[in-house]
């Protein structure tokens, strides 16, 4: 999948070479490109099979050693994560989870650092209100 990624993007970037800015960070540019080619993948996918965003047990499955508490608050948040709108998921993801500034983001996306901000502003309230993304008395413990 990563491997089918990147080709994508090195060929949708030599067919778009004209495009891009001399004196801007060419990183930037690809990213943007591989991130536009992901989501469209993803929503293909989300159609043909009729799933949601991210598939929490899938991503479970993969860590054997998170006990079952851990799991189920896991899964509680990737839903909430997964329920908001995909501009506000798509800035959560490059500033929280890849670790982009703003102004990268930004750029990542095509929309202003503002916009980038407001966007994460309203994740953040809109996971803020759900119970389930706040840890319990027993996870605060650990």
């Amino acid at each position: 999948m990563a491997e089918e990624l990147v080709q994508s993007t090195c060929v949708r970037a030599l067919e778009r070479s004209a495009q891009f800015m001399p004196g801007t960070r060419i990183d930037r540019w690809l990213f943007s490109i591989l991130h536009s080619i992901w989501v469209s993948d993803l929503r293909a996918r989300k159609v043909r099979q009729g799933q949601g965003f991210v598939d929490p047990d899938a991503l479970l499955a993969a860590d054997n050693h998170a006990t079952s508490d851990d799991n189920r608050h896991f899964q509680r948040i990737m839903q909430h994560v997964n329920a908001l709108p995909e501009a506000q998921r798509n800035a959560l993801f490059l500033v929280y989870v890849e670790g982009l500034t703003y102004q990268e983001a930004a750029e990542t996306l095509a929309v202003p650092v503002g916009t980038i901000m407001s966007r994460l502003a309203a994740a953040r309230a809109t996971l803020a209100r759900q119970p389930a993304t706040t840890p319990s008395p027993k996870e605060k413990r650990r």
